[in-house]
């Protein structure tokens, strides 16, 4: 159906009325003197606050992102008392105070005062312990894209000790993690200065709760300054917002995971290698960089298709002049054990084949006349209209044309690009909507609509998208997150740490970047010391940048050591052996070794797919005790053994790590045993990044494979004595769904220290008979 303007609030109300499920009753709505405040349940350690003057505002329940199907108010109880509404449940006590007794406004708050009723409110943890003070809220009024709403927010009390992380991706910071002190524009931004902003509006705090703002419009959060933390949103009719306890990260994001969704497993293939580039020019390109892979014997699993592959932006077909046969191209694919992605854009020119039809059935964005948007002024951008992710049947339109038009000729996975969208949708209008109302919704309502067809379609093939942003609950559609086009410079690799620990912490564990980064490289250099490698023989594609060399293998060591492991870039060319041999055989060692820690890193799949927290995490989430580490960006934890500290400066052969209290730890390469709790200086030459295990660590290592198409034995269990630890090694066939119903291996390994011995039980009889004998203990060496 065409969008005629009616009103944007009809809008709304017709897309919520037909999109969100049935809204269970809350466990209270209290009066506060005209403010209206809603209370309902998620589950014994998560508790919904929604906040209005206009009490049918704060029962229409939660908000795009959020499942309604999963409240849950049993475990909780309320009692009323003079002192306020209580509701308490064994993981968690809300309180909210009693209205104030009336008085006479001063002088001041006749002109300057917000005429809202006073609302505050209080969380404590299981212990009983207060964690949370909500100090005030706002509805201001103002007008929006032509429409009469507020801006909204609420405040609360920021602590002197109070760490905050998450929202997103912010890729402003260079090493510090802590968000406090900051003030963050919580939306997508593709042009931000510091690389592509990416709103997940969920922030964990190091008092053991996070807060999820339930308002995709723009935000902005104030972390810890002036003593106060809050958010405020450009468009809204009441506060709404979320807040989930837990006493470790787990409790956390398990609570985080029943209020959005699930993080699925993605397919086995999609922790190998991923090979893309901007782009490759034709079928025969594509087919002679996998063959050189096989014939280098360096393990690969996908090969990716990036855009122009086509015949115009929006005609969604594949250009036979550079694609001949994808179908046997893809054939060729799947029997060297490949599988493969392509590039599917949102954008339709308007000379294309389906720009009229598009506009026709009003499955465009559309200005404040209702006409189809045609790119960006401000970019000089005129690549067509955007399809209208949030009207169901433009959804399906796009999926089917995918479907029909690319997917059939045998391509494994889309790669859904501009999913901020690109053609920012401010000042226009969704179906649903104000694109200033649903700033931050594209993403979900996009790569969801996808990967629910995908399921439909191929019921049994797990879903793999590729997706350059996110919003609440994106972690649900099987998508893998990257932080888009940064540019090739020390710098940008500096950044990605940080910003990906933050992505991680806001519920989006499968991030990653693009190794060597993306734009063009720059004809020179600024590096002021001698490269680590030599670019002589490599310069067809360098040319005087002669530390890029230096800098793609540091990149690809921190990649190794990523959810997803993806070389991309407009280079002349991307793969391993494309700036020089000393740069290949570094890089080649390190795919070796991302396939020997498969088993490893696919067990830590299975872990966040039962808790939802994330395996690439920061260093708070597993030392809360030791105060040192809660500004720590440039290292992090891959998963429960592994320290990571990537070298991000050019010509560094050492760098400074901190090992966190509370355990001892083994330097990966040389095995040497350090105490933590402080900071030592760590050799790093060109072949090594820092790397340590912590004491008590049980690491399987898969034995060499070229792709995760093979059965891949375990060649060696690692142990690094010290302490007594466990490993519960998880496998299943990689493909399919038939995980969600229990058809898996858990094989629980287990280490006494005092004993000195290896036990093994559970699931893969055969490893369990092999185990003792596949020990290996890490002892330094001589």
């Amino acid at each position: 159906m065409r969008l005629l303007h009616s009103t944007p609030r009809q809008a709304l109300t017709l897309a919520l009325a037909s999109a969100l499920p049935a809204i269970a009753a809350p466990l209270a709505t209290l009066d506060r003197n005209g403010a209206y405040v809603s209370i309902e349940a998620y589950g014994p350690n998560v508790i919904h606050v929604t906040i209005a003057a206009d009490k049918a505002e704060v029962l229409k329940g939660p908000g795009f992102g959020i499942l309604p199907k999963n409240s849950d108010n049993g475990a909780f109880r309320h009692s009323a008392a003079a002192g306020g509404d209580t509701f308490t449940s064994a993981g968690m006590t809300l309180r909210v105070n009693p209205a104030p007794p009336p008085r006479v406004p001063s002088q001041g708050e006749k002109y300057f005062a917000s005429s809202l009723a006073p609302v505050g409110l209080q969380v404590s943890n299981a212990k009983g312990e207060q964690v949370l003070s909500m100090t005030g809220w706002e509805m201001s009024p103002h007008t929006v894209n032509t429409e009469k709403t507020y801006q909204v927010g609420a405040s609360f009390a920021a602590p002197h000790d109070e760490h905050y992380y998450g929202m997103g991706q912010n890729q402003e910071s260079l090493g510090p993690l802590d968000l406090r002190g900051r003030v963050l524009d919580c939306q997508h931004w593709y042009d931000a200065p510091a690389g592509e902003a990416v709103c997940v509006p969920f922030m964990v705090s190091s008092k053991g709760y996070g807060i999820v703002w339930d308002n995709p419009s723009a935000t902005r959060f104030v972390a810890g300054v002036n003593g106060r933390t809050g958010f405020q949103s450009n468009v809204g009719e009441r506060v709404s917002f979320f807040v989930i306890t837990g006493a470790t990260p787990e409790e956390l994001y398990a609570g985080y995971a029943r209020l959005t969704g699930k993080t699925p497993i993605p397919p086995k293939a999609a922790f190998g290698l991923i090979q893309s580039k901007a782009r490759y020019d034709s079928q025969q390109e594509v087919l002679r960089v996998a063959n050189t892979y096989r014939q280098k014997k360096y393990p690969l699993d996908v090969m990716v298709v990036d855009w122009f592959y086509w015949t115009r932006m929006g005609q969604m077909d594949i250009d036979p002049a550079q694609f001949p046969d994808p179908v046997a191209m893809n054939k060729q694919l799947h029997d060297m054990g490949m599988q493969s992605i392509i590039s599917i854009w949102p954008r339709y020119e308007t000379s294309g084949r389906y720009f009229n039809e598009l506009d026709s059935k009003g499955y465009l964005l559309k200005d404040t006349q209702g006409k189809s948007v045609d790119g960006l002024p401000f970019r000089s951008d005129r690549t067509g209209g955007l399809i209208d992710a949030t009207n169901p049947a433009a959804r399906q339109w796009f999926w089917e044309k995918a479907r029909d038009n690319i997917l059939s000729k045998g391509f494994d996975y889309p790669w859904l690009d501009e999913t901020e969208p690109d053609l920012v949708p401010d000042g226009a209008f969704y179906a649903i909507g104000s694109g200033d109302r649903y700033h931050n919704l594209f993403p979900l309502m996009h790569v969801e609509g996808m990967a629910d067809n995908m399921r439909a379609w191929k019921p049994n093939k797990r879903v793999l998208i590729l997706s350059r942003a996110a919003y609440l609950g994106s972690q649900r559609t099987g998508a893998l997150f990257w932080s888009s086009d940064v540019d090739p410079s020390w710098e940008a690799l500096a950044r990605q740490i940080p910003t990906g620990l933050n992505m991680t912490a806001s519920g989006i564990a499968y991030w990653g970047n693009d190794i060597g980064g993306w734009h063009g490289l720059p004809s020179t250099t600024d590096a002021t010391k001698a490269p680590l490698l030599d670019p002589s023989d490599a310069r067809d594609v360098v040319g005087q940048f002669h530390d890029y060399p230096e800098l793609l293998t540091r990149w690809f060591q921190y990649g190794t050591f990523l959810p997803t492991l993806r070389l991309h870039g407009e280079r002349k060319q991307t793969d391993i052996w494309s700036v020089g041999k000393q740069a290949e055989a570094v890089m080649a060692r390190y795919d070796t070794l991302r396939y020997q820690l498969i088993p490893y890193i696919y067990s830590q799949a299975k872990a966040t797919y039962d808790t939802g927290a994330p395996f690439m995490r920061p260093l708070w989430m597993d030392f809360p005790n030791d105060a040192n580490v809660a500004n720590i960006g440039t290292q992090y934890m891959f998963g429960p053994a592994f320290l990571v500290a990537p070298v991000t400066e050019q010509g560094q052969t050492e760098k400074d790590v901190y090992l966190p209290a509370g355990s001892d730890w083994y330097n990966y390469w040389t095995n040497e045993k350090v105490s933590g709790g402080r900071w030592i200086k760590v050799a790093a030459p060109i072949e090594q990044i820092p790397v340590f295990v912590k004491a008590g660590s049980i690491v399987p290592v898969g034995a060499d494979i070229q792709s995760t198409a093979s059965k891949q034995a375990i060649a060696q269990i690692k142990v690094y004595p010290g302490k007594d630890g466990q490993f519960r090694l998880y496998d299943d066939d990689g493909v399919s769904y038939d995980y969600e119903h229990g058809k898996s291996s858990v094989t629980l390994l287990k280490w006494d220290d005092a004993a000195g011995k290896l036990s093994a039980s559970g699931g893969d009889a055969a490893l369990v008979k092999a185990a003792p004998g596949l020990v290996k203990l890490a002892a330094p060496a001589k």
